[in-house]
């Protein structure tokens, strides 16, 4: 039987975190609402405590989504706890994200305090927002690098406080993947009270590794993701929303689903990267220019053929109207008449072959042939047909 995978989105908390990407209170809600619309079901809306605009910008979310849990971050402190519960009032699922460090390198270097004080603090905090909420989930920050035994012991004290879910962040981007989820299968298997809460992965991508190391903890038990769009966030990002929801409904293997209605993907990639204005990668998976753009000549004989033979997603299945044929000095002789046709220009094969060795100079020289550039290249053949 197929398992939910839960999408919890932090693009508005986390990705906002990128230098120069902020948004003010009425594009976070146009956000939002995008993200209602996708699927997703849970938004992390803000931090509260951090700025009087992210708390009102918390309150406005919550006024404007219904259907997906709308999370407030704070650290484990009671005025944290008390700015996101305020901020929350009105919505119709709420939820505290809590949390604290659990690596002995965040107890000893920045929290200066000991294992047990953090236990300690860790449920005090826990308890302390249940008296808001009764949805709670607690984030074991660094929990990558932190002994593993520990982990385990603060897992179980936070679930045993109230913890709904229990967040395993790898902060850094340090681990390997099956690094990471041997972590979540320890977890599930050494925490007594763990079918109390749910637990989530939240993956960041300093390796280049966040979407391998959120897929592992799925694999391993956990059944939360914690994403973003585009894959935005602190230093090099996030695991990416978008390579996630794909992953799963390309493998059905993994006997897993989310609700991500994954035809609103594009649109709401190319919202996100416009209004943080952050240009995305041509060569991003899924959704950058170039994922269903094919320039080598092989590639396009193949895909001209029967797309599946360099293509496993259908580009319509995340909302992009169809791949591109890119004409370079590359490119072969199918590709170029299969251009020439979209344009209405139909020709023998010894006219396309005349046309291809004219087409091969100026790809040369110009790189890559627009259709303008076409429409140059033909006009011989067609004074020559009209005289």
């Amino acid at each position: 039987m197929k398992k939910q995978v839960f999408i919890f989105d932090t693009t508005l908390r986390d990705g906002e975190q990128v230098p120069g990407c902020q948004l003010n209170t009425r594009e976070k809600i146009q956000v939002a609402k995008a993200l209602e619309a996708l699927g997703v079901d849970i938004i992390e809306a803000g931090f509260p405590i951090s700025s009087p605009g992210d708390f009102q910008s918390v309150v406005e979310i919550s006024k404007a989504v219904s259907e997906p849990i709308v999370c407030a971050l704070s650290r484990a402190k009671k005025e944290d706890i008390d700015a996101a519960g305020q901020a929350l009032e009105y919505a119709k699922r709420k939820r505290i994200h809590t949390g604290i460090g659990s690596s002995d390198i965040h107890i000893q270097y920045k929290l200066k305090t000991t294992r047990e004080k953090i236990l300690e603090q860790s449920a005090a905090a826990v308890r302390y927002a249940r008296k808001y909420v009764d949805d709670v989930e607690f984030y074991a920050e660094d929990a990558g690098r932190a002994d593993i035994e520990f982990l385990a012991r603060m897992v179980e004290t936070v679930i045993a406080a109230g913890a709904t879910v229990v967040n395993v962040p790898d902060t850094t981007g340090y681990t390997l993947p099956w690094q990471f989820g041997e972590r979540i299968k320890y977890i599930m298997n050494h925490v007594p009270n763990v079918d109390k809460a749910m637990i989530s992965v939240h993956c960041h991508n300093d390796l280049g590794l966040a979407t391998a190391n959120s897929i592992a903890g799925l694999n391993k038990g956990a059944r939360q993701v914690e994403v973003t769009m585009n894959g935005i966030g602190e230093r090099a990002g996030n695991t990416s929303l978008e390579e996630v929801a794909m992953i799963i409904k390309s493998h059905p293997s993994m006997e897993m689903f989310t609700h991500i209605n994954t035809e609103r993907i594009f649109a709401l990639s190319r919202l996100v990267s416009r209004l943080m204005n952050m240009p995305v990668q041509p060569n991003k998976a899924i959704v950058g220019k170039n994922a269903f753009a094919h320039s080598s000549g092989i590639h396009q004989d193949g895909f001209l053929k029967h797309r599946e033979n360099y293509e496993i997603i259908d580009p319509k299945d995340v909302g992009v109207s169809a791949s591109e044929i890119i004409l370079t000095a590359r490119s072969g002789r199918h590709a170029l008449k299969y251009r020439l046709e979209n344009l209405g220009y139909i020709y023998t094969r010894e006219e396309l072959t005349a046309l291809y060795e004219r087409f091969l100079r100026m790809a040369d020289e110009r790189k890559q042939i627009e259709d303008e550039d076409l429409q140059e290249l033909v006009q011989v053949i067609e004074l020559a047909k009209a005289s």
